[in-house]
């Protein structure tokens, strides 16, 4: 070998060098984007003085059947089948499928894949077609082939696995949510049957001042046509009848309606609400919270979960999307036969034909695409963080205020029951009055008013309580997470 030649070598072989590192050096590059968002500790989210004085409990963490604990055979009937029929968990549980399947499709396509086809057709060959042998040009003739295809891309980087993670992140989110809305029907279901047992109560109440304002109307028009009373008195007295009348029909109203949300929230016609029989709520005052609520209401609450693993999706997808930037190696083969003539045999040493192919491929030059990707990526990650931020803080804030108002509400009704104490006593001494001769018909009727407007405010602050009973079993996870905690 001349010395000339040996020169010439080396100077390709540093050509190749300098050329490659030119290539390289001028690569796009991932350099100053980067992700802002940071997740909350939920121990950083004080929440004891807000707290103080609240019961605590290990086993205040709902069950995954809570509603059991309310005493209403009627209620469990219920919701388990608003659990079965109701179109929103088809809809919910569809797209969880969805979300798995676009997974499952992520992950087949990181894996090798091999094909076999097999054709054949005829044509009339152009006397001109340099591809094919003179002895079918111009001629009809059929074209046989059978080959067998290999392909794998490479994932030197872990990109295409951390894209699969992605997808199957987003997956178990989709899961978590379409378990998070039988946890949501449920509470609907419960809230709205709290809603019935309340337009009873005021049926009731309804029915009982129409019965004393009839009465009282009675007695008055007998009074003024002995001289005993004014015109007056007697339109008075018409007008609250004729408004306990309307209250009387806007609360049977108010059963329709009530029974007709059911009807909606268990999949079913109008007519199914008809026969929901009148509510019979026991063991509704529940105020007692779990140990670090704030810290362990992570794992409880389906919403949190799944914006945790939304969190881990979009970090994934940073990851996939970094890879781009760097070389990728992937490799493909072919082999098979072909063969053109329908007497040829297509299975001879001649007619095979094969391929291979590895392929290198780096980015250099790509207008920006790759970097607009991350930065999307990045953005996404960072909208993630925010939102799981903002529905731990809400969590964490919605117990502590569900707790204020349930306290609140207790104080409320312990003090509208003396009230009603005060009222019945005011109603007995009336009656004992007028059956003992000292004041007129009248003056029952009037204490009587007061009774029934204790018994409807009493009536509206237990069903209130027993509607932010539900909220704070909702707030507290709804019983998501309560197997897995048990298996600890």
């Amino acid at each position: 070998m001349s010395v000339h030649l040996i020169k010439l070598k080396r100077f390709s072989r540093a050509a190749a060098t300098i050329a490659l590192a030119a290539a390289l050096a001028g690569c796009v590059t991932p350099g100053g984007l980067h992700t802002t968002g940071k997740q909350l500790d939920a121990s950083s989210l004080q929440s004891g003085q807000s707290l103080v004085g609240v019961p605590l409990s290990p086993t205040a963490w709902p069950t995954q059947d809570w509603w059991v604990g309310f005493g209403d055979p009627q209620l469990s009937s219920l919701i388990e089948e608003a659990l079965r029929n109701n179109p929103s968990l088809t809809v919910a549980e569809a797209r969880a499928r969805q979300a798995q399947a676009v997974a499952a499709s992520v992950d087949a396509a990181r894996m090798p894949q091999a094909e076999l086809d097999a054709g054949f057709q005829g044509a009339r060959l152009s006397e001109k077609d340099p591809l094919y042998p003179s002895y079918v040009l111009g001629s009809f003739a059929w074209g046989k082939s059978l080959t067998a295809g290999f392909s794998w891309d490479l994932d030197l980087w872990g990109g295409k696995r951390a894209a699969w993670e992605a997808a199957l992140g987003r997956s178990r989110a989709a899961e978590v949510d379409a378990r998070a809305a039988r946890i949501q029907l449920s509470v609907n279901v419960a809230r709205a049957y709290v809603n019935l047992g309340y337009a009873f109560a005021e049926q009731d109440v309804a029915a009982r001042e129409l019965d004393r304002s009839t009465k009282a109307l009675a007695l008055t028009r007998r009074l003024v046509a002995g001289g005993l009373g004014t015109p007056q008195q007697q339109f008075l007295a018409d007008s609250q009848a004729a408004s306990a009348e309307q209250q009387k029909v806007q609360a049977d109203r108010a059963i329709d309606a009530a029974r007709s949300a059911l009807s909606v929230l268990l999949g079913e016609g109008p007519d199914r609400g008809l026969s929901i029989a009148r509510p019979q709520l026991t063991n509704t005052d529940r105020l007692t919270l779990p140990e670090n609520v704030q810290v362990d209401l992570i794992g409880r609450r389906a919403d949190l979960v799944a914006a945790r693993w939304q969190v881990e999706a979009a970090s994934k997808n940073i990851k996939a999307a970094r890879t781009q930037f760097l070389p990728n190696i992937s490799l493909s083969a072919m082999a098979g036969f072909v063969a053109l003539g329908g007497s040829t045999n297509l299975f001879q040493l001649p007619a095979r034909t094969y391929e291979v192919a590895p392929a290198l491929s780096l980015p250099i030059f790509d207008g920006g695409r790759l970097r607009a990707n991350l930065a999307g990526a990045d953005a996404v990650y960072d909208e993630a963080v925010a939102h799981y931020n903002g529905v731990l803080i809400h969590a964490v804030n919605d117990v502590a205020d569900l707790v204020s108002a349930l306290t609140s509400v207790r104080a409320q009704i312990a003090l509208e029951k003396r009230a009603q104490q005060d009222a019945q006593k005011s109603y007995d001494d009336a009656m004992s009055a007028y059956k003992g001769g000292i004041s007129g018909q009248l003056t029952p009727l009037v204490s009587r008013q007061q009774l029934l407007l204790t018994d409807q405010r009493l009536a509206a602050l237990e069903s209130q309580q027993a509607d932010l009973s539900i909220r704070l079993i909702d707030a507290l996870g709804g019983g998501y997470g309560a197997q897995d905690a048990a298996k600890r």
